[in-house]
C-alpha cells in the first residue's frame, strides 16, 4: 500500500531517519555467508579530524561501490576506523594543556598518554558521526582504531618479524627534524615554500697561509660544523690543492678541514667550491661519507630545539652556544664581517650606482613541516629504519604483471619512479602518543666489561622475552634484571660491578603512524588471529584513495601485504583527484576558499552532494567545486520525488517482480528496453570505475527517458476513462521501471531512493538490501524504433522552434513527401502522439507548398514546416543575421587573443579559461544561427 508523499522534497527530514534505521537493523554488516565476498577498507581518517571536502569525495566513491556490490548480492564488507595520528593528536592535547598554562613535561609519560585517551573518548568521534551524515554504509560493529589492543598486537608483531628478518635496523642518518614538534618527520610530510633569503660568500683561508678559497651558502650558521670543502675533480683551479692535501682553517672555530674532490660541486656555480656540513645537509651527508667521514664522527651543532650546541671538538665559541638558529645566523655573519671574511655582494641601483650588500638577495626553496609549520632542520640522529628497497620488489612486480591494477593507468609511471628509487623508511618518532617501539636496551659487553654508554638492543613483543634475550647475551649467571625508566636512569643506577644488577630500558620513541596504517587491510580483520575472517576478506577487493597518499599509505600497504600475508592487499587500486575551488586553485584556509561539505549537506542534502561528487569524478582528474551543480542535483532528486507523486496519482505503486512485466504497448516495451540498455551500460561503467559515466547514465535515464518521455507517452493511457488491460499493463510497467530507477540510483542517492521505495508500497526488505535489476525481457524492435522516431522528431521540432522564436505550444502543419516505412507506420497509428508531443498537426504525406519553411528530421525522414503567417520571415532573418555577425566578430576577436602567446602565458589562468569558454560559446552560436538561417531558406 502506497503512502502519500508530501508535496515538497525535504532531504533533512529523511536522512537521519533512514541512516539510524539502516544502522540499527544491521544493514551494513556482511550477512551472506554463502555469497562471494566484496571487501574495501576506508583510508582511516585521523581521530582528530573532521569531514572536509576531500573526505566527502573519497567516502562517497567507496559508498557507491559498496552499495552497488551489496545490491548485486555480494557479502559486502566496508571496514571503517580511525588512525591514532601520532603527531596530530599529541599536538591537539598539548594545545589544550597550553590553554590552561600547563604542558606535557609536567606529567609522566603514562599520565600524559592517559590524557590523550581521555581526549579521544571525549572528542575523537567527530568524523565518524559526520561520515554517517554523508550516508556511508560502513560496518560500524567492526569499527577499528589503530591503537586498539588487537591492532597494537599486530603492529608489534610486524616490527619484531621485520627486525628478525633483517628488514628493520637502527642507524645514524640525517632526518627531517621538526624543532617545534621535536620529532623526525618523513620526506612526504615536508612542504617546500619559496622564501626570500640571502646568498652569502665567505673567505676560508688555506691552513698553510698560501691563499684562500671562497665558498657561498644560504645557511651561514652551519659553517660552525663544517668538515670539508668540496671542489669538482675536473676543476683545474683546485686540482693542485686536492693533490697536495691542502686544508683550510675555518674562521670563528679555527677548525682545520680538508679540501676534497667530489662531483657534487658545480664548477659553474659561484667559485665552484662548496662548504660541506655533513651533519646538517642531506647532500653534504653523502659527500661526507664518500670522503670517508663516518656518520658517528660527523659534527652536530644544533640541539632538538634547533639551538646551537657545542660540537664534539669543542671549537664553537661559548657566546654562540644556546643561540636560536636564526639568531646564530645573524651573529655568524656579523663576526665574519668584522673579521674580514665576508665577501660583499656588489650590485647596481636603479640609477646605475654601485651598491655594496652583505649578501645577494635570493628566493630560496625552503622545507617546512606540514604540521609544525616551522623550517625543517636536517639533523643527524639515531633512528629506526625499514629496508624499503627490499620490501618494494614484490609490489613493483605485481603492478608490472597486472596482479595489482592501478586505475587510472597513468599513475603507474609515478608509482614505479618512486618505488624503484625508494629510500630507507625512517619509522621512529620522538613522541609519547603512539605504538612504543618494542626495543629495549642494555649494556654491551666489551672485553668483559658492561658498557652502558654503548647500548645493545633487544627486540621482542614482551618484557619476558627481552629479559631472556638479555640473559642469553650477558654471560653472568645470577644477575638481577631491572627495567629502568630511561637510559639516564640506568646509567645512574647501574651498580658497582658485574654480577649484581643489569638495568634495561625501553626505547622512548614511537612508530610512525603510517607504519601501523600500512597493516590496515589485514590487521582490521583480526590478524594475526581470526583466521576464518582473514581468509574470507583478504585480499580486499578494491582500494579507493586520493593520489596524494599513494606513497604515504597505498604503496606501504602493498609492501606489508606481501611481506606479512604473502599476497596482494587488494586486486585494484583506484586513485581519484583533488576537489579544488571553482577557479581551479587548491583549497586552503589562508585563501578562504575551503568548502564545508556539512554546510552543503545542510543546504542541499547529502544525496545532492554525493551525486555531484560521482558525476564530476573522471578517473583521477581534479574536481572543480560548483555549488550550482550541487543545487542542480538537489533539483534532480526533487524531479524524481515529483515523478513518484505523479505515479501515485495514477495508482502506480511498488512492483512485485524483478523480471520485467509482460508488455504489448509500444511505450511500455520501449521503457523496458531502455532499462535493459541502461543496466548493461551502468554495469560496464562500474566495472571500469567510471563514476562520472555511471552517474550520468542513471541521471539521463531517470530525467530524460523516464520522467520527460515515458511518463508523457503514457499520460493518455493513464488518463483514459476506460480502465482495461492496457492501463493495468502500463501501471505494472511504470511501477516496475520506477523500482529499477530506485535500485540503480540507490548507490548514488541512498536517502531519497529508500524513502521513495517504501512510499510506493509495502516491501519485504529495505532498498539497501534489494536485488540489482535483471529485466530478462524481449522487446519488439519495431515498437522501440517507433518510440525513438517520435522522440527524435519531437526533439528536432522543439529545437527548431526555439531557434526561430516560435511558441512551443503552437500547432504547425507539416509535410513529408516520401516517408520511410517506419514513419508511415507511426503516422498511421500514432498521429495523436505526434500532435501532442511535437505539436505538428495536421501531417500531410505529400509535397509541401512553396515559400519559407523550416526542415525538421528524425532518422532518414525530413518534414517541411511552412512558416508563412507563423513568423515575420524578413524580420526573423534580419535578427538572426545580426546575431550571427556579432558572434562571428566576437569569435574572431577571441581567437586572436588566444593565439597571442603573450596573453596565454601572462594573463591569469582564470582569464585564459574564460576566454576559451567564451570562444567555444560563440562558435556554438555561429553553428546554431547558421542552421536557423538555413531553415528559413
Amino acid at each position: 500500500m502506497t503512502s502519500e508523499l508530501s508535496k515538497t522534497f525535504d532531504p533533512a527530514s529523511i536522512e537521519a531517519k533512514w541512516y539510524s534505521h539502516w544502522e540499527e537493523t544491521g544493514a551494513f554488516r556482511p550477512d551472506r555467508p554463502d555469497a562471494e565476498p566484496f571487501t574495501i577498507v576506508n583510508p582511516p581518517p585521523n581521530v582528530t579530524g573532521s569531514l572536509h571536502i576531500g573526505h566527502a569525495l573519497d567516502n562517497t566513491l567507496q559508498d557507491i561501490v559498496i552499495r552497488y556490490e551489496r545490491l548485486r548480492g555480494k557479502d559486502a564488507l566496508w571496514v571503517v576506523g580511525t588512525d591514532h595520528a601520532g603527531i596530530a593528536t599529541q599536538m591537539v592535547v598539548e594545545r589544550r594543556l597550553e590553554e590552561r598554562q600547563d604542558k606535557r613535561t609536567n606529567y609522566s609519560r603514562e599520565d600524559f598518554v592517559q590524557k590523550v585517551w581521555d581526549w579521544k573518548e571525549e572528542s575523537g568521534g567527530t568524523i565518524t558521526r559526520q561520515l554517517r551524515r554523508l550516508g556511508c554504509s560502513m560496518d560500524w560493529s567492526r569499527e577499528q582504531f589503530t591503537m586498539d589492543e588487537h591492532f597494537t598486537k599486530a603492529v608489534l608483531k610486524v616490527f619484531v618479524d621485520l627486525y628478525n628478518d633483517g628488514l628493520i635496523y637502527r642507524d645514524k642518518r640525517l632526518v627531517n627534524w621538526d624543532p617545534k614538534l621535536r620529532t623526525a618527520i618523513s620526506d612526504l610530510e615536508v612542504e617546500t615554500h619559496d622564501v626570500q633569503g640571502s646568498f652569502w660568500t665567505f673567505i676560508y683561508p688555506l691552513a698553510d697561509g698560501s691563499g684562500d678559497i671562497r665558498v657561498s651558502t644560504t645557511r651561514p650558521e652551519t659553517m660552525l660544523a663544517d668538515m670539508a670543502v668540496a671542489v669538482h675533480p675536473e676543476d683545474d683551479r683546485y686540482k693542485d690543492l686536492v693533490a697536495r692535501g691542502a686544508k683550510v682553517t675555518l674562521p670563528i672555530t679555527g677548525r682545520e678541514i680538508p679540501i676534497v674532490a667530489d662531483e657534487h660541486a658545480d664548477p659553474e656555480l659561484g667559485s665552484g667550491a662548496v662548504k660541506i656540513t655533513p651533519g646538517h645537509d642531506f647532500n653534504d651527508f653523502e659527500v661526507g661519507k664518500r670522503a670517508g667521514i663516518a656518520p658517528a664522527d660527523m659534527l652536530n651543532m644544533l640541539d632538538a630545539d634547533a639551538n646551537v650546541c657545542q660540537t664534539a671538538d669543542g671549537l664553537i665559541p661559548e657566546d654562540l652556544v644556546g643561540l636560536e638558529r636564526f639568531e646564530a645566523r645573524k651573529r655568524v655573519v656579523e663576526m665574519l664581517k668584522e673579521s674580514g671574511h665576508l665577501v660583499p655582494h656588489i650590485t647596481k641601483t636603479k640609477k646605475g650606482e654601485e651598491q655594496e650588500l652583505d649578501a645577494e638577495p635570493r628566493t630560496i626553496a625552503t622545507p617546512f613541516g606540514d604540521r609544525g609549520g616551522v623550517v625543517i632542520e636536517p639533523w643527524l640522529t639515531d633512528q629506526w629504519y625499514v629496508d624499503a628497497e627490499r620490501l618494494a620488489s614484490p609490489p613493483i612486480n605485481a603492478v608490472k604483471s597486472g596482479e595489482i591494477e592501478i586505475v587510472p593507468k597513468t599513475w603507474e609511471k609515478t608509482f614505479f619512479n618512486w618505488m624503484e628509487n625508494i629510500q630507507p623508511w625512517c619509522i621512529s618518532r620522538q613522541l609519547w602518543w603512539g605504538h612504543r617501539i618494542p626495543a629495549w636496551y642494555g649494556p654491551s659487553v666489551l672485553d668483559g666489561e658492561l658498557r652502558y654508554d654503548i647500548p645493545k638492543a633487544f627486540v621482542a613483543m614482551e618484557t619476558a622475552a627481552v629479559e631472556a634475550k638479555a640473559r642469553e647475551y650477558i654471560p653472568y649467571d645470577g644477575a638481577d634484571i631491572v627495567m629502568a625508566p630511561s637510559q639516564s636512569a640506568a646509567l645512574d643506577a647501574k651498580g658497582n660491578g658485574i654480577g649484581k644488577t643489569i638495568h634495561l630500558w625501553q626505547d622512548p620513541d614511537v612508530l610512525d603512524t603510517w607504519f601501523s596504517s600500512a597493516l590496515w587491510p589485514f590487521a582490521t580483520l583480526g590478524w594475526p588471529d581470526a583466521e576464518e575472517r582473514v581468509q574470507k576478506h583478504y585480499p580486499n577487493s578494491l582500494l579507493i584513495s586520493g593520489f596524494d597518499i599513494l606513497f604515504f599509505w597505498d604503496a606501504r600497504m602493498m609492501m606489508m601485504g606481501y611481506y606479512n600475508m604473502g599476497e596482494r592487499p587488494w586486486e585494484k587500486l583506484y586513485l581519484h583527484g583533488l576537489v579544488r575551488a571553482a577557479d581551479g586553485s587548491k583549497m586552503s584556509k589562508s585563501k578562504g576558499n575551503v568548502v564545508d561539505p556539512l554546510g552543503l549537506i545542510d543546504q542541499y542534502g547529502a544525496d545532492a552532494l554525493r551525486f555531484f561528487m560521482a558525476a564530476m569524478e573522471s578517473q583521477g582528474r581534479d574536481i572543480k567545486m560548483d555549488e550550482k551543480r550541487v543545487e542542480g542535483y538537489r533539483n534532480f532528486a526533487t524531479k524524481l520525488w515529483n515523478a513518484t507523486r505523479f505515479c501515485q496519482g495514477y495508482g502506480i505503486g511498488a512492483s512485485n517482480t524483478i523480471k520485467a512485466p509482460p508488455a504489448r504497448l509500444a511505450a511500455n516495451q520501449w521503457i523496458i528496453g531502455e532499462v535493459q540498455q541502461t543496466v548493461e551500460a551502468l554495469e560496464k561503467a562500474m566495472a571500469e570505475l567510471r563514476f562520472d559515466a555511471a552517474a550520468n547514465l542513471v541521471y539521463h535515464f531517470t530525467w530524460d527517458r523516464f520522467c520527460d518521455w515515458y511518463l508523457e507517452l503514457i499520460k493518455p493511457v493513464l488518463q483514459s476513462d476506460e480502465d482495461g488491460p492496457i492501463q493495468q499493463e502500463t501501471r505494472d510497467v511504470a511501477g516496475w521501471a520506477l523500482d529499477q530507477i530506485m535500485v540503480m540510483l540507490h548507490p548514488f542517492m541512498p536517502f531519497v531512493t529508500e524513502e521513495l521505495w517504501h512510499a510506493q508500497g509495502d516491501r519485504k526488505y529495505d532498498l539497501i538490501l534489494a536485488k540489482w535489476p535483471d529485466p530478462r525481457a524481449e522487446v519488439s524492435k519495431d515498437a522501440t524504433d517507433a518510440i525513438d522516431w517520435v522522440i527524435g522528431l519531437t526533439t528536432a521540432t522543439r529545437g527548431a522552434r526555439n531557434e526561430l522564436g516560435i511558441s512551443p505550444g503552437e500547432k504547425l502543419p507539416a509535410f513529408i513527401e516520401s516517408p520511410s516505412p517506419l514513419a508511415q507506420g507511426v503516422i498511421d497509428r500514432s498521429s495523436a502522439a505526434i500532435e501532442r508531443l511535437a505539436r505538428l498537426s495536421p501531417i500531410t504525406v505529400g509535397k509541401a507548398p512553396s515559400g519559407a519553411a523550416m526542415q525538421v528530421g528524425t532518422g532518414s525522414d525530413v518534414f517541411i514546416v511552412p512558416l508563412e503567417g507563423v513568423i515575420d520571415i524578413d524580420a526573423e532573418r534580419a535578427r538572426l543575421q545580426k546575431a550571427l555577425a556579432a558572434s562571428q566578430k566576437e569569435a574572431k576577436s577571441l581567437e586572436g587573443r588566444l593565439g597571442n602567446a603573450n596573453f596565454v602565458e601572462r594573463a591569469k589562468p582564470e582569464a585564459v579559461e574564460k576566454a576559451k569558454a567564451d570562444h567555444r560559446f560563440h562558435l556554438d552560436e555561429i553553428a546554431r544561427l547558421e542552421a536557423a538561417l538555413t531553415r528559413l531558406g
